[in-house]
């Protein structure tokens, strides 16, 4: 008879399915599907911090060099991010689908007819820097989600890109240049469409599992993003996931994770690894806290007075346990980091030491400071 799952099972789980053994940069993506994209620097971009943990050699800045190469797409599935041509292709077509941060409200006429001007334009280019796109229609400015100023022909060129009329074609100092894209054809029927929504969910649960029952909830609700068009039919995709994936309840709380694996009690390595706050380990919030016994916060948009973590903290994970945090920066060609723990202070042991300058040191060579 197998013991019941405990929390320390699940934690584990957590750690070592997700942190799987360094891979090539492609089977890593095939692997997981999906890989959330954050502009900030601290001291890398999220998606290049992300993939340091699971591709061996990886360096700041890899994944955009190789993008053309790579088979991705840029695109929104709970978040933006850089997702493989298969999980994308489960998501489309959205053609009349809304940016999600600006309403599912359809475009005006006139709106229609500026997309299929801009769209005419890239088409004759073949591929297009925002900034040509601008020079040639002279769009204005409109107001963002945030509620400041956004460039009109940016902001335009970003909804057609969600609606699955352009794609990204590649990235030059960080900026999207866009091509003209076209997707396949609408489910046939109920039966494919059930089973599109079915292996998004899957998807999703892949990377983040384990998950307790609230937090399978809100990842299912964000899947709005990846399938607007089917957003009234999420609520029975999440009640058919709950049948088909695997659970336990441990503490009172259902978990649930993928249907083909095991919760393995095998444990995590002697290993320190400052992850991004984005990164699948961490990513969750609320499962944080009931991993950890801690909260964390991102704290980037926080007025800087009253950030008690710093402004782009580092979770500090030691085996299976996230103990506290790092604050990383590079000044004058050297890495610096501040630290900072749970208990007030780091582990004793010798073994914790050896291995957090070892972090740093990985740290380094990913950052080309070697």
């Amino acid at each position: 008879m197998r013991k019941p799952i405990t929390l320390d099972d699940l934690r584990r789980f957590a750690v070592v399915r997700s942190l799987f053994p360094p891979t090539t940069l492609k089977r890593a993506l095939d692997r997981l599907g999906f890989v959330q994209a954050d502009p900030i620097r601290a001291p890398a971009r999220a998606q290049d911090l992300i993939l340091r943990h699971r591709v061996k050699d990886y360096r700041a800045g890899d994944l955009e060099r190789s993008f053309t190469k790579l088979g991705l797409e840029e695109d929104f599935l709970v978040v933006y991010g850089f997702v493989t041509k298969s999980l994308q292709k489960l998501m489309h077509p959205r053609s009349d689908a809304g940016v999600p941060a600006e309403g599912s409200q359809p475009w005006s006429a006139a709106t229609k007819k500026k997309a299929q001007l801009l769209l005419e334009f890239v088409r004759e280019r073949g591929a297009a820097h925002p900034r040509e796109v601008d020079d040639h229609f002279a769009h204005g400015t409109v107001t963002n989600y945030w509620g400041g100023s956004s460039n009109a022909t940016t902001h335009l060129l970003a909804a057609m890109h969600y609606r699955g009329m352009l794609r990204v074609a590649r990235r030059e100092a960080g900026i999207r240049i866009y091509a003209i894209h076209q997707h396949g054809l609408e489910p046939a029927d109920s039966a494919e469409r059930h089973a599109r929504m079915d292996a998004l969910v899957d998807a999703a649960v892949g990377i983040y599992a384990p998950l307790p029952g609230a937090c399978l909830t809100d990842l299912v609700r964000r899947l709005r993003y990846a399938a607007p068009q089917w957003r009234g039919e999420l609520k029975s995709a999440l009640q058919r996931a709950k049948q088909r994936l695997s659970h336990a309840s441990v503490d009172g709380v259902d978990w649930y994770w993928p249907a083909d694996e095991y919760v393995a009690r095998r444990a995590a390595p002697d290993t320190v690894r400052l992850l991004t706050p984005f990164d699948p380990v961490v990513w969750d919030r609320d499962r944080f806290e009931l991993l950890w016994g801690w909260v964390y916060r991102f704290e980037a948009y926080t007025p800087a007075a009253k950030r008690k973590l710093g402004y782009y903290a580092l979770p500090l994970l030691w085996r299976d346990r996230v103990i506290g945090w790092a604050n990383v920066s590079v000044k004058n060609g050297e890495l610096e980091a501040e630290l900072g723990y749970v208990e007030g202070q780091p582990p004793r042991e010798r073994a914790f030491r050896r291995e957090l300058e070892a972090e740093l040191d990985r740290m380094r060579v990913f950052l080309g400071l070697d």
